[in-house]
């Protein structure tokens, strides 16, 4: 490892020690540019990695709201510009109990590459709160979201930094931030936030986009590796709006999920979720219900294990994690590798600790895809509905479908041909994180040193 670059990753468990999912991504994304750093030796003169690792900006803000019963919490909220080297800042909000500090800067810094993958001009950021909207009324999700916004509006913008959803945010809780947005402004930005509803400057598939791209993704290994998707079984975990949209896309390509897991356990489906029937149904369940997904197993008579992940069985063709960070550990990662299953696509942020990951890449029958590009889909969709918002249009949904796939083959080509520009063969992870991490650094490079 180049000696700059191991300082840097040493700086960061020294002083970040108390954040273990920051320094976990910094880790996995430097241990993979030595080659540039030693063919750009200029960068290391402008300190340019430490300055990379640290936010451009980052605040936190407290967060007072009512509830039904007129009792008065306060809540944290933050938000971190990463990086605007290339764009405005953009990335999610995640509201729920587990968010801190550590886990906003993961993501952000996650987000400053993966955005760089798209290709379109966006910086890297993240933001959310330890709020937990499970349990609350749409009344008091509504008072939350205001205060929250009313802490946030004065640091973004269309041409700032585009906050969207994450996990806790979906197109409710964007309606009334950006209601509150404009309350307060008394200004029609629409392009402040993405992940808008249509009737006010959303994008038609954003939904389903990260979910599609992966797909998507998947689609472009396997033509590698002169294979089809149509006739593949996929294993995925969670099914929210990422696992219905895989579901979704899969069957159209001809492929199936035949497994899915929730918190309580896991559910296979021999005959895949491949209908509307079965589709709707999930919605439905999961609006009811998002931490069980046995209702699934006892409407269709499928098989049901209560308590456990799908990790390890071998009647797939795909492993593709789709829930929370660090959801493959080690353990999960020998099953797979076990399994004898070739193809492990990573969908979710850092679904897999950087052991697993590490010794899942080792596994010389298996093809291990980055979350970081596997998932860009979505941001790509919503970089999409800000050029929608900018030229004052609303595209159909077979364009922003044709966009996201040219994007998501593209994505992956950039990946392959980094990989292969450095000798190290067909490894999509590393290929992933170099691809990213050119544009961002020359960007930084050329703008100076501030």
């Amino acid at each position: 490892m180049n000696a700059y670059v191991a300082s840097v990753i040493d700086y960061v468990k020294k002083t970040h020690a108390n954040e273990p999912e920051f320094v976990q991504t910094v880790e996995e994304v430097l241990s993979s540019v030595s080659p540039i750093m030693d063919a750009h030796p200029e960068y290391e003169k402008v300190d340019l990695l430490k300055r990379m690792v640290e936010p451009e900006r980052m605040f936190t803000f407290r967060v007072c709201w009512m509830d039904d019963a007129g009792n008065y919490h306060t809540n944290r909220g933050w938000r971190c510009q990463f990086n605007g080297a290339i764009g405005p800042y953009k990335g999610g909000l995640r509201f729920q109990k587990n968010v801190y500090e550590g886990i906003i800067k993961f993501l952000g810094f996650e987000q400053t590459f993966k955005n760089s993958l798209t290709g379109l001009p966006m910086g890297g950021a993240k933001g959310g709160s330890d709020f937990d909207p499970a349990g609350k009324s749409a009344d008091e999700v509504m008072r939350f979201c205001q205060s929250y916004m009313t802490a946030l509006y004065r640091y973004i913008g269309p041409d700032i930094d585009v906050p969207a959803g994450d996990m806790g945010v979906g197109g409710r809780e964007i309606g009334y931030l950006y209601g509150q947005y404009r309350r307060l402004k008394g200004v029609w930005e629409n392009g402040v936030l993405t992940g808008k509803g249509m009737s006010y400057g959303g994008s038609l598939i954003r939904p389903e986009a990260t979910g599609y791209g992966a797909v998507y993704y998947l689609q472009e290994v396997l033509k590698h590796e002169n294979d089809t998707i149509e006739g593949k079984r996929l294993a995925i975990s969670g099914y929210g709006n990422v696992g219905w949209g895989i579901m979704k896309k899969a069957a159209m390509l001809g492929a199936k999920v035949t497994y899915f897991a929730g918190p309580d356990g896991y559910v296979h489906d021999p005959d895949g979720v491949i209908t509307d029937e079965k589709l709707n149904f999930i919605l439905e369940m999961r609006a009811k219900d998002p931490m069980h997904c046995k209702p699934y197993a006892d409407k269709f008579g499928c098989e049901f294990v209560a308590g456990e992940k799908c990790w390890g069985v071998k009647d797939v063709d795909v492993y593709m994690p789709a829930a929370m960070q660090n959801d493959v550990k080690m353990e999960s990662a020998e099953k797979i590798a076990a399994s004898g299953v070739k193809y492990y696509i990573e969908v979710a942020n850092m679904p897999t600790t950087n052991d697993a990951l590490n010794y899942l890449r080792e596994q010389k029958h298996m093809i291990v895809a980055p979350s970081k590009a596997v998932n860009a889909g979505g941001v790509g969709v919503s970089g999409l509905e800000m050029s929608q918002n900018s030229e004052r249009l609303s595209w159909s949904a077979e364009e922003v479908d044709a966009q996201l796939h040219k994007m998501m083959v593209n994505i992956h080509k950039v990946s392959a041909e980094a990989a292969e520009e450095y000798g190290l063969g067909y490894d999509l992870v590393a290929g992933a994180n170099i691809a990213g991490f050119k544009k961002v650094a020359q960007a930084m490079y050329e703008q100076g040193v501030f």
